[in-house]
């Protein structure tokens, strides 16, 4: 096996975030590929090498997985520690994600995600405060049914891959999430999620679409990216 992950832009792309701290959260090796957005749509030029458009898309010789999901799925027939052990934990982190991937689309649209600034939330409509309240429900369901301190037990696991990009919302919007809030903390301070927000604080390009969403959401208070 020798991996190649694509992925684009730090501070946006959430996507790429998930297969991207899982492997290095369990220390599976890969080349890192980074292709940014550098307008509001790149399908063209990602066609290239993703059958989507889109990233994230790992490269294994010749095998090409596409889509976040697909990747772990993949990744999980052929290392340990993707899902969790535990049977009652493993069905538990099986939905989780599988609801992160295909729901959650007010969380998406209304807190738009960037690492490296703080935002001042526009009052929340109905469905949004609908999201944050089951992302807090699953994130103290799993540290109190499994004992934390990550979402399915003591291990990293895909789980908490999925709701990484969670995490940076939370803290970029303020989001309250209850006693969520100490996985919050623990995920970001991991030190591939530090790695990450290390390289988006780095990064020095901005895509006028991505950032027009972002001024959509809210008032920026504080902006922590390189000018």
């Amino acid at each position: 096996m020798s991996y190649t992950l694509i992925t684009a832009n730090r501070n946006y792309s959430s996507w790429s975030l998930r297969p991207w701290v899982l492997m290095k959260g369990l220390g599976i090796p890969f080349e890192d590929r980074i292709e940014p957005f550098t307008k509001p749509s790149n399908y063209d030029e990602f066609r290239a090498f993703s059958p989507t458009g889109q990233v994230p898309v790992l490269l294994d010789d010749e095998t090409k997985v596409w889509d976040s999901l697909g990747i772990v799925l993949y990744l999980a027939d052929r290392h340990e520690g993707v899902w969790p052990q535990d049977p009652a934990a493993r069905a538990f982190a099986q939905s989780a994600v599988t609801e992160m991937h295909g729901g959650f689309s007010a969380l998406r649209n209304d807190c738009t995600m960037n690492v490296g600034v703080r935002v001042q939330p526009r009052p929340m409509r109905e469905a949004l405060v609908r999201d944050v309240a089951r992302v807090r429900e699953i994130l103290e369901e799993g540290l109190a049914r499994f004992g934390g301190p990550w979402l399915a037990g003591e291990a990293l696991s895909v789980l908490d891959a999925f709701y990484a990009p969670v995490a940076y919302r939370i803290r970029t919007y303020g989001l309250d999430v209850g006693e969520g809030r100490a996985w919050v903390d623990r995920v970001i301070a991991h030190p591939a999620m530090q790695e990450w927000e290390t390289a988006a604080l780095a990064e020095t390009w901005r895509e006028v679409s991505h950032e027009e969403e972002l001024l959509s959401c809210g008032a920026i208070t504080a902006d922590y990216r390189k000018a």
